[in-house]
């Protein structure tokens, strides 16, 4: 089947593309007002986008009223935020600050979490997070109704539990985003395959030997 954005829907695209781009990371971000109150919102357009410098990149929409998200403003206004990676004891704290509080309200306290001091940069950390990653803005572009946020990782913050002497991560099973509005996946099922050479391919794989 081929389907043609430019004759369907904004709702109907982003529901094909949300369905398509699939397992997502979820950014659990950390944010802070000018009156110090901290924000905390699940963003899943994020990914990883290069690794020297350390850059990091969420892109955030508009809310239901057509305005910049308490997220953005925030990030716009100090350069600074917080990525927390979501586990899955944490699943059910990620959905509640999802909610749409006023600007006036933590969703950090609202999901009965706690702040913990960042090394690098004022805005804290969720405390309870197995992982996170401090960042100052880079960069942002405009792109329609969402912006990209480029951040560059300037601390990591990792469970002991989960890292060993060569800074390797195990058994870290971060919660991913699926399709819309509200599937979700697990990352416990893996394999690892190790790439493979071009050496091996003729070895292996080519027909014209």
């Amino acid at each position: 089947m081929q389907i043609d954005p430019s004759l369907h829907s904004k709702a109907d695209n982003y529901k094909l593309l949300t369905n398509l781009v699939v397992p997502r990371p979820i950014a659990w971000v950390t944010s802070q007002n000018e009156s110090g109150i901290i924000n905390l919102a699940p963003f899943s357009f994020f990914n990883a986008v290069g690794s020297d410098p350390l850059y990091v990149i969420i892109s955030i929409g508009h809310n239901d009223a057509g305005e910049s998200k308490d997220t953005a403003k925030n990030i716009l206004a100090n350069g600074e935020f917080v990525v927390n990676l979501v586990s899955e004891d944490l699943f059910e704290a990620m959905n509640i600050s999802a909610a749409d509080f006023p600007p006036g309200q933590s969703e950090l306290l609202a999901a009965h979490l706690h702040s913990s001091p960042s090394v690098h940069i004022k805005v804290p950390r969720v405390a309870e997070a197995q992982a996170s990653l401090e960042c100052k803005l880079f960069s942002t572009q405009v792109l329609g109704a969402n912006t990209l946020f480029i951040g560059e990782v300037v601390m990591f913050h990792v469970a002991d539990h989960l890292i060993d002497a060569h800074l390797h991560i195990n058994n870290f099973t971060p919660i991913g985003r699926l399709g819309s509005p509200s599937v979700y996946c697990r990352t416990s099922d893996r394999f690892d395959v190790s790439r493979i050479t071009y050496q091996q391919w003729v070895r292996e794989y080519d027909q014209s030997q």
